[in-house]
C-alpha cells in the first residue's frame, strides 16, 4: 500500500514549492518596497508571517504553540529551536508574533530562486566553513540587536540525518546572547520531521505542535559560561524529544 501514496508525496513536495513562491511573486513590488531600509523590516516581517501562514495552511498544516514564558513586545531574545524541516521557518515565524526576528541561515539558500533573493537581503547569511564569515555573522547580528530586532538561529547547524534526535549545538547564539546579555528562548518543534522532513518520500498535513520553555537570562553570564549555557538550552529541548518519542 506504500507504493500508492509516492506519486502523493511527489506532488505534496512540488506543491509545497508551488506556495512558497506564489505569494512572492503577488506580493513583489510591496516586499521590493519593504527591503529598501533597514528600518522597515518589521513591516517586511509582517509579510513575511503571512507568507509563512499561507504555506502552512496551503499544506494542510495547523499549529498550536504553548507557551511557558510570553515575550515582551520591543525586547530583544536570542530564538533557538530544533532542524529538521524545511517547514521550520515558516513554523517559528507563525510561532513568534509581536517580536520581530533575523534568522541566521545558511548561504545556500541564498540560491534559490525568488526565495533567496528575498533571504539573502533579510537574514544573515553565514559560511560555516569560513572563520571570516562567522565573525562577519557577529557584526551583522549586533547591528540588528542594536536596532532592536531579535535573532533566530537554528544552533545545530546542518540539518542532521533523520535518525538524530537532535544534534550538537554550536556555540555562536549562545556566545552572542551573553555578549549582548540578552534572554536565550528554547523553542521544541515536535512534528516537522514527521509532517515534512528532507527525506522525499514522507509526510503529510496535520497539526504541528510547538513549545517555548522558560527562558534563560543571561545578565548575569560570562563568555566563559557559553559552553554551559548551550548544553542546558540543548539538555531542555533533547529532553522533550525524548519524552515525546517514549509517549508514542
Amino acid at each position: 500500500m506504500k507504493i500508492l501514496k509516492y506519486p502523493f508525496w511527489i506532488l505534496y513536495r512540488i506543491w509545497f514549492y508551488i506556495l512558497v513562491t506564489l505569494p512572492i511573486i503577488i506580493l513583489f513590488p510591496i516586499l521590493i518596497i519593504s527591503i529598501a531600509k533597514e528600518q522597515w523590516y518589521p513591516f517586511f516581517f509582517r509579510l513575511a508571517r503571512i507568507w509563512a501562514k499561507f504555506i502552512l495552511i496551503g499544506m494542510g498544516f495547523g499549529w498550536k504553540v504553548k507557551r511557558l514564558q510570553k515575550l515582551q513586545k520591543g525586547k530583544s531574545y536570542m530564538l533557538v529551536a530544533n532542524h529538521t524541516s524545511m517547514i521550520d521557518i515558516m513554523l517559528m515565524l507563525v510561532t513568534i508574533k509581536k517580536n520581530p526576528f533575523v534568522f541566521v541561515g545558511k548561504k545556500e539558500l541564498a540560491k534559490l530562486p525568488l526565495f533567496g533573493f528575498f533571504y539573502k537581503r533579510t537574514c544573515i547569511l553565514v559560511d560555516r566553513s569560513s572563520a571570516k564569515s562567522r565573525q562577519a555573522v557577529f557584526l551583522r547580528a549586533q547591528k540588528r540587536l542594536k536596532s532592536g530586532l531579535s535573532i533566530c538561529i537554528f544552533p545545530e547547524g546542518l540539518v542532521p540525518d533523520e535518525d538524530v534526535t537532535l544534534a550538537d549545538f554550536k556555540d555562536g547564539a549562545f556566545r552572542l546572547a551573553i555578549n549582548h546579555k540578552i534572554p536565550i528562548v528554547p523553542i521544541t518543534f515536535y512534528d516537522n520531521k514527521k509532517r515534512f522532513s528532507y527525506t522525499l518520500f514522507s509526510g503529510g498535513p496535520g497539526m504541528l505542535r510547538v513549545k517555548i520553555h522558560e527562558f534563560l537570562d543571561t545578565a548575569h553570564l560570562m563568555i566563559e559560561d557559553t559552553k554551559k549555557l548551550n548544553n542546558t538550552s540543548r539538555t531542555i529541548i533533547l529532553n522533550e524529544l525524548e519524552a515525546e518519542k517514549k509517549s508514542l
